[in-house]
């Protein structure tokens, strides 16, 4: 007769269910909270995969995430493939979750002119002297997604990478950029570095569909807009 711990492990499951590669697939929204658990377990016992345990665990407690976290140490240490440092992983997930709860959704702010944008750089770029170019990065209603430095010394077109801001937008999720530098001689004009990468990144962001709101030059105390004097 087979027994019981004749079966396949984790490891030998297809690349499909395994959890880690289903999460970097699909994302950790498709997985089970069972198969979550079992992540952060990482193996089970010899009857059981860390899924088979995670699941009987869930099971005595109601399949609710909120009971499990009530479970104390011993108890969890009780079920077969749960040892103390396997347990103290479940408890300090447990706590995580519900200090994520208790926690307040950061406001974002919304960047939708250049005085709101050139708002957010200054502090960024008040005492430099010498040129920085930053990526503002920004969801569909202008909301604040991220600011990534792109340059230090100069943005020539070798200096200033289009493909990595394309990069970097994709991979945020943005669909809607920025960018800005400085001019730490105080001077607003454009120069012709300045114009020619505007074209650059405009054009790759028609390309990719992704709208490319503007281009600032901050100095000590003004800016200059491309989008405000129609260079957009």
């Amino acid at each position: 007769m087979k027994k019981e711990f004749d079966k396949l492990n984790i490891n030998q499951w297809s690349e499909e269910d395994r959890p880690r590669e289903k999460l970097m697939r699909h994302g950790a929204s498709a997985l089970t909270s069972a198969e979550l658990l079992a992540i952060l377990i990482g193996s089970g016992n010899r009857e059981e995969t860390a899924v088979d345990v995670m699941k009987r665990l869930l099971n005595d407690c109601e399949n609710n995430l909120a009971v499990l976290s009530k479970r104390t140490l011993d108890q969890l240490t009780s079920y077969n493939g749960i040892g103390e440092a396997k347990a103290i992983t479940i408890m300090a997930a447990c706590e995580l979750g519900r200090r994520r709860e208790m926690e307040k959704v950061p406001e974002r702010n919304v960047l939708n002119n250049s005085q709101s944008l050139y708002t957010h750089l200054w502090p960024l770029m008040r005492d430099l002297d010498v040129e920085e170019a930053y990526l503002i990065l920004m969801n569909q209603a202008y909301k604040h997604l991220d600011t990534i430095r792109l340059s230090h010394g100069g943005i020539t077109e070798t200096a200033v990478d289009v493909r990595l801001i394309i990069k970097y937008a994709l991979q945020a999720n943005a669909t809607i950029i920025a960018i800005a530098h400085n001019h730490p001689s105080g001077n607003t004009r454009p120069s012709r570095d300045d114009e020619q990468l505007t074209m650059r990144v405009a054009e790759a962001c028609r390309t990719m569909r992704i709208h490319f709101c503007d281009h600032i030059i901050v100095t000590d105390g003004d800016y200059y807009s491309f989008r405000d004097n129609g260079k957009i």
